[in-house]
C-alpha cells in the first residue's frame, strides 16, 4: 500500500483517501526525503529524522536554520543538507550528526548572495544534487547565487550561473546518466528582479556535468519555474510547475495561474498535466514528487491545502485537503 505524507507550513501530515493526521509538529517543511528505510523531513527548526515510516520523529540538527533539502547516496552513510541562510551541511552518520562545509560559504562569490529586497535578506541554499557514481561530486543551487559546484566533496568549488542566472530553485539529474541535469530558474538577480520575458526564467539543461547550460524553456508561459521532479522509471519524465512570478498564490484576481508541464524527451518538448479545470490551476503549485505506484503519476501539494494525484495522461484526482499550505510531499511503499 502507498504512503503519502505532506509537508505543510505547520508539519508533517500522514495521509489517506479519508483521513489525515499531523505526525510532526513543525515550521515550514521545504522537503521530505527518503533513503532506504530513513526518512528525512527539512523544516523551519532543523532537521528531522524517522525510522518508522513518519510516526516518530526526532531533530537531528541545524534546529536554528531553515533547512530546505537533504540528500544521500544509497549505499553510504554520507548525507548533505541545505539551508537558509545559505549553508551546505555534511553527516557522516545517516542524518544523526550534522558538520558545516565552510568552503561553500566562504567562497568569494557569497558575499553576493541575497534574496532581491529592500534591504535584500540573506540568500537560501535551496536544492542540492549529488552524482551517485562519484559522491564526492555535488552541485548546490543557491537562491540567489548560482550553483556550486565541488568534485572532491568541497574543497574546492566553481560557481556557473546557468543562462547567467543567479536563481536557483531545483537541481535533478537524469537517471542513468549522471552528466545530464536540469535546474529550475526564477527571475531573482543580485540587484533585483530581472525584466519578465523568455529566457530570464525557467528551465535549463546540462550535458557535460553542470559546465554548461542549455534554455529548455522555449515557448513555454508561464514562465517562473521552481518545483521539479523527474521519475526514476522510462521515459524518465520531467515534470515542473510554474507560476508568473514569485508570489502568486489563490488570493490572487484569477488565482495563481500556475501550471503543471511534462516532458519526455529531456526538455525538447513539453505537454500540461492540466485537466480542464486545472488550466491554468487558481492554486498554486508548491508540493511535487512522483507517485511510486503509478508509472508516470505526480503527487502535488498546493497553497490551498489540497494533495492532488495527477496520472500521465492529466487525470486529476483529489487526495486530500482541509490541510496547512502544502509545502512538499513524498510516496513510499
Amino acid at each position: 500500500m502507498m504512503n503519502i505524507l505532506a509537508g505543510t507550513s505547520s508539519g508533517v501530515f500522514a495521509l489517506n483517501e479519508s483521513t489525515s493526521e499531523l505526525v510532526l509538529d513543525s515550521m515550514e517543511v521545504r522537503d521530505l526525503y527518503r533513503i532506504r528505510e530513513i526518512l528525512f523531513a527539512s523544516t523551519g527548526s532543523g532537521v528531522f529524522r524517522s525510522t518508522d515510516n513518519g510516526t516518530n520523529w526526532t531533530c537531528t540538527g541545524l534546529k536554528n536554520r531553515q533547512v530546505w533539502q537533504i540528500r544521500g547516496i544509497e549505499n553510504q552513510t554520507t548525507m548533505y543538507a541545505v539551508t537558509q541562510p545559505a549553508g551546505l551541511f555534511r553527516s557522516d552518520d545517516d542524518g544523526l550528526n550534522w558538520q558545516e562545509i565552510k568552503t561553500f560559504t566562504s567562497l568569494p562569490e557569497a558575499t553576493k548572495w541575497c534574496l532581491p529586497g529592500t534591504p535584500p535578506p540573506p540568500a537560501r541554499a535551496r536544492t542540492l544534487s549529488i552524482n551517485y557514481s562519484n559522491p564526492l561530486e555535488i552541485w548546490v543551487g543557491v537562491e540567489v547565487g548560482g550553483i556550486g559546484h565541488t568534485t572532491n566533496g568541497g574543497e574546492n568549488w566553481e560557481i556557473c550561473l546557468p543562462g547567467n542566472n543567479p536563481d536557483l530553485h531545483m537541481i535533478c539529474g537524469q537517471p542513468g546518466e549522471p552528466e545530464v541535469l536540469y535546474a529550475s530558474t526564477g527571475y531573482g538577480r543580485f540587484d533585483g528582479v530581472a525584466e519578465m520575458v523568455e529566457g530570464n526564467a525557467g528551465v535549463f539543461r546540462s550535458e557535460d556535468f553542470g559546465k554548461t547550460w542549455n534554455y529548455i524553456w522555449k515557448g513555454i508561459t508561464p514562465r517562473y519555474a521552481r518545483p521539479m521532479c523527474i521519475d526514476p522509471r522510462s521515459p524518465y519524465g520531467l515534470t515542473v510547475a510554474c507560476a508568473p512570478t514569485a508570489f502568486s498564490n489563490f488570493e490572487d484576481k484569477g488565482g495563481a495561474q500556475a501550471m503543471l508541464l511534462r516532458s519526455e524527451d529531456r526538455g525538447e518538448s513539453w505537454r500540461s498535466l492540466c485537466d480542464p479545470t486545472h488550466s491554468p490551476c487558481a492554486a498554486n503549485i508548491h508540493g511535487l514528487t512522483t507517485d511510486v505506484e503509478r508509472a508516470g503519476g505526480t503527487i502535488i501539494g498546493t497553497d490551498t491545502g489540497e494533495v492532488w494525484r495527477v496520472s500521465t495522461d492529466a487525470q486529476w484526482e483529489l487526495f486530500s485537503n482541509g490541510l496547512p499550505p502544502v509545502l512538499s510531499a513524498i510516496t513510499f511503499q
